[in-house]
């Protein structure tokens, strides 16, 4: 059974930095495109960054130059470092895993992230 559980989220002051987890069990991770997305309150899911099997990155416009998307295979986990915090950032992250466009999405639960001073 495929299973993500994120962690690392909490309350962090802007500027500040958070490294977000995710944790797969259940399936081949390293042959997984995994991604990150996050949903601010009352708004639609977006994507946040994406890291391919092979390790190639994609980051959104707001996450690049500030967010880094790492892949851990020996430990079959996902990471999200956010550096230059900013209200803005603040959502349910999640943890995305699919191994090709075709195949069947699994999601994680979230952890929230809270910019606030």
């Amino acid at each position: 059974q495929v299973h993500l559980a994120e962690s690392g989220g909490g309350l962090v002051q802007p500027g500040g930095s958070l490294r977000l987890s995710c944790t797969a069990s259940g399936f081949t991770f390293k042959s997984y495109a995994m991604k990150w997305y996050r949903q601010p309150l009352g708004k639609e899911r977006e994507l946040v960054a994406t890291i391919g099997s092979r390790g190639s990155t994609y980051y959104t416009d707001s996450a690049k130059g500030r967010f880094t998307i790492s892949r851990d295979n020996a430990k079959n986990t996902l990471y999200l470092q956010m550096n230059s915090l900013k209200p803005e950032d603040t959502a349910v992250y999640y943890c995305h895993a699919q191994e090709s466009m075709y195949s069947t999405p699994y999601w994680g639960q979230g952890t929230q992230v809270t910019v606030s001073s």
